[in-house]
């Protein structure tokens, strides 16, 4: 009966577009996240285009076949992840740039574009596609606008969300809809486009998306600083954003765990690698001399504030290499210990000191190793437990199902959230009624039954079983 289905998707959209031998679909099997397992689906397909993203659901709903869309595979929380007998849908072919429109700052694009790619072809037209999650050289759009990617500067320009105009959904039944378009406002009716960013594939597939773009920084200096106290490094945060005047487009946080890490992976020692965390100042601005200004007045007040020093990088190349060492720490992690468990809590940006304290207290009662980093001038923070190398495995999972409890109950008490940017997917699903009561859970589910009836899309994702 499987094969008879899988039959069927070759006759539909042709051999070169369907895969279902074992080895080449193996990997779809999977995203990055750690200790998810998922099932080899019965076939994956490639559509081309918004019409055959519509004759697959239709397909799908006839026959009540489950389907599960993906982007470029890089999600944390299992979200694009198969379920048992379904068909995944890979957006990777609809790759396409499709208008950049300078006059009204615009870039209209299919969901299989890199994140990179729209920001260098955005900065060729001398514009900036502000969204920019750790991942952008990797990880696709249509991935960003399914989990609202925050990435690292949300303090300034928002997540996802903020960036996102207008969409082209296919629906699970097979419709095809649009909501938005270029205008920056607009109360038509309901948001429809901020429902649909971040529902993580399981109301309708995305195939256009309309994108906002601003104009370009002239200039950017970054400060790399090293604090010899995690909570002097936190404090100092919230302090800064309502008393200097400053609006940083990032702030971002390493413990000395972390930044070890991504030195272990580029093979080169960050300054002050004694420090127990650093943080990392980004500012932009269109005039140099205001630009110089703001950094030299901002590190000044930092040594106030007790950091033990503050590199300053005004150039492209210096501002990268501090860069790396940020974005290097998942890579530093999958790479020496695969056996993690990273997740996405968020606070209000006032207890954070509380909460990343709390984390090292939760590792050592249990005896497993952490480490924190993340976007600490939004208050979102990947609290990283690692799995000791002599310590077995039926221990570690017990060690961390009762970590991730207390993490979870500490986070609710520091009026926090289960994940930021992440997503909830098949990892958190059994923790959501921690943070949502049975009403708001019913409603949700509600709205998912109203657009996907017969549940087929991206089944078993986000709610509880």
């Amino acid at each position: 009966m499987m094969m008879d289905l899988v039959d069927e998707l070759m006759r539909l959209f042709g051999s070169e577009n369907v895969k279902f031998d074992h080895e080449e679909i193996e990997k779809y099997s999977r995203d990055e996240t750690s200790g998810v397992e998922g099932e080899i689906p019965l076939a994956v397909v490639f559509p081309t285009s918004t019409e055959q993203v519509s004759q697959l659901m239709r397909w799908a709903n006839e026959r009540r076949v489950a389907v599960v869309p993906r982007g470029a595979g890089t999600g944390l929380s299992g979200g694009a992840i198969p379920t048992k007998n379904s068909v995944v849908v890979s957006l990777e072919r609809m790759n396409r740039i499709i208008e950049l429109d300078e006059r009204n700052m615009t870039i209209v694009v299919e969901p299989g574009v890199i994140t990179g790619e729209i920001q260098k072809i955005a900065e060729e037209h001398g514009l900036y596609y502000a969204g920019d999650p750790a991942s952008s050289e990797s990880s696709s759009i249509g991935g960003n606008v399914a989990e609202n990617a925050g990435g690292v500067k949300v303090i300034k320009y928002g997540p996802t969300a903020f960036h996102v105009l207008g969409l082209e959904v296919v629906l699970p039944t097979g419709e095809v809809v649009h909501f938005g378009g270029k205008t920056l406002k607009n109360v038509t009716g309901y948001d429809m486009v901020r429902l649909f960013v971040g529902s993580e594939g399981t109301l309708g597939i995305v195939t256009k998306i309309v994108l906002r773009l601003v104009p370009r920084p002239k200039y950017a200096a970054v400060l790399l600083v090293p604090f010899g106290g995690i909570e002097d490094a936190l404090l100092c945060v919230p302090k800064l954003l309502s008393q200097s005047g400053l609006l940083p487009a990032s702030i971002e946080f390493m413990d000395r765990y972390s930044s070890e890490m991504a030195s272990r992976f580029l093979n080169e020692s960050i300054p002050n690698p004694e420090a127990e965390c650093h943080l990392i100042f980004e500012l932009e601005s269109s005039d140099k001399q205001n630009l110089v200004k703001e950094y030299i007045e901002l590190g000044e007040t930092l040594m106030q504030m007790n950091a033990t020093e503050v590199y300053i990088a005004d150039d492209r190349t210096q501002r990268m290499k501090i860069w790396r060492f940020r974005k290097a720490i998942a890579e530093g992690i999958i790479a020496f210990r695969p056996v993690h468990c990273m997740e996405d809590v968020v606070v209000p940006t006032a207890n954070m000191p509380k909460l990343i304290v709390s984390t090292y207290q939760i590792a050592q009662k249990r005896g497993l190793e952490v480490l924190n980093f993340g976007h600490v001038g939004d208050g979102n923070v990947h609290v990283t437990f690692l799995k000791p190398e002599r310590m077995q495995n039926a221990v570690w999972e017990q060690a961390l199902e009762e970590a991730l409890e207390e993490l979870y109950r500490t986070t609710v008490q520091l009026e926090g959230s289960l994940t930021g940017e992440h997503g909830v997917g098949l990892k958190r699903k059994k923790y959501l009624r921690m943070f949502l009561g049975e009403k708001e859970i019913e409603l949700m589910k509600r709205l998912k039954s109203l657009f996907d009836p017969n549940n087929i899309l991206n089944p078993g994702k986000i709610f509880p079983d």
